[in-house]
């Protein structure tokens, strides 16, 4: 018995090796963002920006932290399962902080709160700006705002899952704890899951670039904005957001087909390369998001169209600003605020909804509102056939109750967190619509809420710090699913 403790005790992994380990892993995430700042570098140089040199020190200064924190010797030490959230909250914490120094030292020469929203806001994909007048800011900070967003979308999970196998940690396990992924690991290993995944990130973004300088845009504003598109995260070059393309249809249709591209699971993309197409078109849950998405752009279209818009652009516009929102992508192409009241509130419903799991969007998924209503149709039956013994199934798997209690748990606790991060709003004076539909964008990671303040044509830059901060760590929040944050405030979490 003495000899099985001693086992135990010489296995347990110590204060020191953890730290070396998750020393390790963000050292090599921010040596690998040190490297895409030679980007914005080169872009810079290109046009003779001023601030050309400060990207240039700042790759270098952070590749040398980076490669230090990186060298560490760790052994045959490994992460315990339970500290890969807090390897991927500090991953996330350090990736955004470190994005934060470009926007302070280079321009727009923000402070270090507006600094660090900005780029909470790009890594998380959430799309809120602080920034006022984007249409002139040099083109080396818009392609870093573009970049970020592109590697917040996937890129970063895809980096952070190969950097885990060095830590003899399995890719998946972050994976699951940044998406909560239910599609299913059908490749062998890990490491092909991170390089199919990555191929057809690469891929969709090729195309939606490409199509974009067909519809008109310049090669950089295509760019910049097809990273944005295929990452659901919404950063325009331009104050107006798309709104800037409003006029070309079909910009305006090729921007709304690809959001819903970035949407759907990523998985079933790698089964359509393989040429099994019937998941895409089968899959349960797809097919509810794209039914709820017609219905909700046919109503609020015909609503429009009662009130006296044209069809066409009705349903153009429409199509367009519901697939932002409910992909939280967060462009806008017109203020929809200004539609009516009633569009306050669909818009409002609307932030909560997000695309499928396993794809870049945020929200609460669809595939939780799909398991409620197993849920109530489960209740309901055992209200009127006490003794019926009914199995619950989802996507032909069988549901059960360790499934649908996490579910119950994590929508109590996103709607408590929405409640508690309004609450805060409201301490610094906001009216309620600001603090309420500010509070629902970020942990959904919508981008812009409602109201004159931060709806679709307003800013964040006139909230105090204060608010500011608890939208930052709401983002965050939210972009890692909650638990994988909120598990670190309970005291249990630290005692072993």
């Amino acid at each position: 018995m003495m000899q099985q403790a001693s086992t135990v005790a010489d296995n347990r992994l110590r204060p020191q090796q953890a730290v070396k380990l998750l020393a390790k892993a963000i050292g090599a995430l921010i040596a690998i963002l040190s490297l895409a700042l030679l980007a914005p570098f080169v872009l810079a140089v290109f046009h003779g920006e001023k601030d050309q040199w400060t990207y240039l020190t700042l790759s270098i200064i952070g590749l040398v932290l980076g490669l230090v924190l990186y060298s560490q010797k760790t052994g045959d030490a490994k992460l315990r399962a339970r500290q890969v959230f807090l390897l991927t909250t500090l991953c996330w914490v350090c990736a955004s902080l470190f994005a934060t120094l470009p926007f302070i030292f280079a321009q727009p020469y923000l402070d270090f709160t507006n600094a660090w929203f900005e780029a909470m806001s790009a890594i998380t994909t959430t799309g809120a700006t602080v920034i006022v007048g984007l249409d002139t800011l040099p083109k080396s900070v818009l392609l870093w705002r573009g970049m970020l967003q592109w590697l917040g979308g996937i890129g970063i999970i895809v980096m952070a899952m190969a950097i885990l196998p060095f830590l003899q940690v399995g890719g998946m396990r972050l994976f699951q704890a940044e998406s909560s992924d239910m599609s299913g690991k059908f490749l062998p290993r890990s490491s092909l899951m991170v390089m199919a995944i990555g191929k057809v990130y690469l891929l969709l973004t090729a195309l939606v670039i490409a199509l974009y300088v067909i519809g008109g845009m310049n090669v950089f504003d295509a760019f910049v904005h097809g990273m944005t598109t295929i990452g659901t995260a919404g950063f325009s070059n331009y104050d107006a957001s798309f709104g800037h393309f409003a006029d070309n249809a079909f910009l305006v249709v090729v921007g709304t087909l690809f959001m819903v591209a970035g949407a759907l699971p990523f998985v079933l993309y790698i089964r359509a390369l393989k040429q099994d197409y019937e998941p895409l078109v089968k899959d349960t849950q797809v097919r509810a998001f794209l039914i709820f998405l017609t219905l909700a752009i046919v109503a609020i279209a015909l609503i429009q169209i009662a009130k006296g818009r044209e069809a066409g652009d009705a349903f153009l516009h429409t199509a367009f600003n519901v697939v932002s929102v409910v992909t939280t992508t967060g462009y806008a192409t017109e203020d929809y605020g200004q539609w009516g009241s009633w569009s306050l509130m669909l818009f409002f419903y609307l932030m909560f909804v997000g695309g499928c799991t396993g794809s870049t969007a945020g929200g609460m998924k669809i595939f939780r509102f799909q398991l409620s209503q197993l849920l109530l149709r489960r209740q309901f039956s055992q209200l009127i056939h006490p003794n019926l013994v009914q199995v619950q199934t989802y996507q032909e798997r069988r549901v059960n109750d360790s499934l649908l209690g996490s579910m119950v748990a994590f929508c109590f606790t996103y709607f408590l967190l929405v409640a508690a991060i309004a609450l805060g709003l409201s301490l610094f004076d906001l009216d309620f619509l600001t603090a309420i539909s500010g509070a629902a964008s970020a942990v959904s990671n919508v981008g812009p809420a409602l109201g004159d303040i931060i709806g679709p044509s307003g800013n964040f830059l006139p909230l105090p710090d204060g608010a500011k901060f608890l939208l930052i760590f709401a983002m965050l929040a939210g972009r890692l699913e909650i638990m994988t944050v909120l598990i670190l405030f309970h005291r249990h979490y630290w005692r072993h």
